[in-house]
């Protein structure tokens, strides 16, 4: 996709976070959200309403696109994303028992670890790999040493039952025999000029998409430096649960005017652990490690 002159590459089907990623962009981008300012209630609130409405399409539409039809074409066009903010008010909190998933014409319906990487040569490689919940399924190969994942969680048990991160899924996500479940997960390749721009993606179950936008907007759009982009506080909505979730240092103004429109926000422990690489101007890379961790960068 396109976002401001750049191009963004993303993760397909079976995992929703290159789609999610593509809708929340696009749904922003009509919008001056670098004149709104960084965490503003404004901006924030702009970002919510995007993330409400790609996470209400995941629910319904979003599978492994070898046993289901995903309409991609039809949830990344312009018309329909911008149609999704048709009811999106400025200074009023939405509400995910109104705001459903959109109508797409003729359709039939935390333990992660993530790897940026770039060479010298401007090969670049974004990587995310999971065991979904704390050491997966608890079941280690023997004489391998490794363990194996729990990733059955991500497949929708039932409609309208929320999985292991409160997700809510359809058919789309059902489960059947070989069928790949539906993940979050968002490596990210960000490339201007056609060259690569920016490496990035995280853990973090279904904050990945949103953590990864945040990300991406803090850079392009807010003009952040690479350490501040990843570090500074984030938030996180889903459709469902019908809450933003937030970080202990959010701004304590946009968390009262936010509030004050509607919103039910919650605090919550560290959202994502995102892994940055920039190209800067002069061809040099800039590696960043979130700090909510133990995670590390390094050049050489």
């Amino acid at each position: 996709m396109d976002y401001r002159g750049y191009s963004v590459i993303g993760m397909p089907m079976p995992s929703s976070g290159g789609l999610l990623l593509t809708q929340m962009l696009k749904m922003i981008e009509p919008y001056p959200i670098a004149k709104m300012g960084f965490q503003t209630a404004a901006s924030v609130q702009l970002m919510v309403e995007a993330e409400r409405r790609a996470y209400a399409d995941r629910a319904k539409y979003m599978g492994d696109a070898d046993f289901y039809k995903v309409p991609v074409t039809e949830l990344s066009a312009n018309t329909y994303l911008k149609n999704r903010m048709k009811d999106y008010e400025p200074g009023k909190a939405g509400n995910s028992r109104i705001t459903l998933e959109g109508m797409v014409p003729g359709y039939e319906s935390e333990e992660t670890t993530h790897l940026s990487v770039i060479d010298n040569l401007g090969n670049a490689v974004s990587v995310t790999t999971t065991l979904n919940n704390n050491y997966g399924s608890r079941t280690v190969v023997g004489g391998a040493g490794f363990l194996l994942n729990d990733e059955m969680d991500d497949f929708s048990a039932k409609p309208g039952s929320p999985n292991l991160y409160g997700a809510i899924g359809g058919k789309a996500n059902a489960i059947e025999p070989g069928k790949r479940m539906l993940s979050s997960m968002a490596p990210t390749i960000v490339l201007k000029n056609n060259k690569p721009f920016l490496v990035v993606g995280t853990p973090g179950g279904t904050t990945i998409p949103t953590s990864v936008f945040q990300t991406i907007v803090n850079i392009i759009d807010f003009k952040m430096t690479t350490e501040d982009a990843v570090n500074q506080p984030k938030f996180h909505h889903q459709w469902l649960p019908d809450e933003v979730f937030i970080e202990k240092k959010f701004s304590t103004t946009a968390k009262a005017q936010l509030q004050a429109m509607g919103y039910q926000l919650t605090e919550r422990g560290q959202i994502g652990r995102t892994e940055v690489i920039k190209v800067l101007p002069n061809g040099q890379f800039e590696a960043v490690a979130d700090n909510r961790g133990d995670d590390c960068a390094a050049t050489w």
